[in-house]
């Protein structure tokens, strides 16, 4: 029955005793474990950023980052993960602290294995059946969100120090990012976080105005200045007066009307069409973009003069592939937001193929996904595999890789790969009693390109 449990189960195990360490590692990989190792509970939080574990196992006593702060950063980002903590002899509070701190229970060193096997088996079983609404709604802290703005990863926290820093300015804006990364909600974050917070925000989309419309869109018309123009109308610029005008798009305004923007921009003035008022307004400009307009200059398409009025102050919004760590959070908050006041999660194996999807769509298409996955629910309260779009389901699962220290001096990368597969080499062996075609059916390669592989491991040594 153990071994059944771990067939499909991938654990971080992490505890700074090597030889511990690498004897449970070996034991529970033979029980069918994907077992990743972690030395340090600093390791193993970079490596629960980037991997969803379905078991963290962690030593409580260690150097810097101790284990109960380990198990709360994996409750925290996966509130279906089992986390278990390994005590030694005094440490029993801080065992129940842990446990109250959400860890699925302990065991006390020294240890059999099959003691470990034993309390990793009760905790998967009641990990199967506890609720998880309240570390869902944990996971939505007020600090990983800015302006409505969600993320915790390096790239998001870069930027929402960047946002705070050019919010309170007037300074105009560029923000260029693929399409569904969040311009606008960006946008609305800096007029929110900005003296100009009380008056207001005014958004048009450039590229879903026809051309022969967008200049009057833009700067208002009067009574007769075309064709069914009955009447006397404000533009954007002069509704967003004290406040914030949000161009979307703007790559695909025409030179002309280019024109006639880089006058508004530069003298904070400008006539409604079929006019010769000049109306002066007080407005911070925003503007957003999905095209290259450096590249568009380049080639002519775009004013190069209006182009550094634009791009006063750049943004570059990350895409959800460089920021896949996020992907837990954001989660979350659409099943809030589609299935409010559930307890509905998502099954770790299914967050890991959200993770390894490369998502052109960013942010929005996984917002989506996550809509259809409720809808596909039927009232489960749990999301699986089978719930998402068929193109997530066929990607490639993610593998958890073991956490490198990245020297200064830098990595000779021939000779790490070289003992990776040295190593998995000698453990296939060992697990098949030195029988070479079982090792390398274990490896999924031929018995003489693993007999090749060892003549060269024994010619390097």
């Amino acid at each position: 029955m153990c071994q059944d449990i771990g067939a499909l189960h991938h654990l971080l195990f992490v505890d700074d005793e090597p030889a511990l360490r690498g004897l449970m590692a070996e034991r529970l990989s033979e029980r069918g474990f994907e077992v990743v190792e972690a030395d340090s509970g600093e390791k193993a939080i970079q490596m629960l950023e980037q991997f969803a574990f379905d078991v963290v196992i962690t030593d409580l006593r260690m150097p810097g980052i101790d284990g109960t702060r380990v198990i709360e950063t994996a409750l925290e980002r996966y509130p279906g993960i089992v986390g278990i903590v390994i005590t030694g002899y005094g440490t029993m509070k801080d065992a129940v602290d842990a446990i109250k701190r959400g860890a699925s229970d302990f065991i006390a060193k020294p240890f059999q294995f099959d003691d470990l096997m034993h309390v990793l088996q009760k905790a998967i079983e009641q990990g199967r059946l506890k609720s998880e609404n309240a570390y869902l709604r944990s996971q939505l802290e007020e600090r990983y969100q800015v302006g409505g703005i969600l993320g915790r990863s390096r790239p998001m926290r870069a930027l929402f120090q960047l946002l705070d820093t050019v919010a309170p300015s007037s300074s105009t804006i560029l923000i260029s990012g693929e399409t569904g990364t969040g311009k606008e909600v960006v946008a609305r974050a800096i007029h929110h976080g900005s003296p100009r917070r009380a008056h207001r925000f005014v958004a048009l989309n450039c590229s879903a105005i026809p051309e022969t419309l967008l200049e009057a869109e833009l700067f208002g018309h009067v009574r007769g200045a075309f064709t069914g123009a009955v009447g006397t109308r404000q533009g954007r610029i002069e509704q967003a007066h004290k406040g914030t005008l949000f161009l979307d798009e703007v790559g695909t305004m025409s030179t002309a009307l280019q024109s006639k923007l880089l006058r508004a921009l530069q003298e904070r003035e400008f006539e409604r069409v079929g006019d010769n008022h000049t109306i002066k307004v007080d407005v911070r400009f925003i503007a957003a973009t999905n095209s290259d307009l450096a590249k568009m200059v380049a080639e002519g398409a775009f004013r190069e003069d209006l182009y550094y009025r634009l791009n006063v102050i750049p943004i570059q919004l990350p895409p959800l592939r460089d920021r896949r760590d996020d992907i837990p959070l954001l989660v979350t908050h659409f099943l809030e937001k589609f299935a409010p006041g559930t307890a509905m999660h998502v099954l770790q194996g299914a967050m890991r193929a959200l993770m390894a999807y490369p998502w052109p769509g960013n942010v929005r298409q996984l917002e989506n996904a996550v809509e259809r996955a409720v809808a596909l629910s039927a009232g489960r309260s749990e999301i699986d595999i089978a719930d998402l779009p068929p193109e997530i389901q066929a990607t490639p699962q993610a593998v958890a890789t073991p956490f490198v220290e990245f020297p200064d001096e830098g990595l000779d990368l021939p000779a790490y790969l070289s003992s990776i597969e040295r190593d998995l080499i000698r453990r296939s062996l060992e697990r098949t009693g030195g029988n070479r075609n079982k090792a390398a059916e274990l490896l999924r390669i031929k018995r003489t390109t693993l007999v090749e592989k060892l003549k060269r491991l024994v010619d390097e040594q």
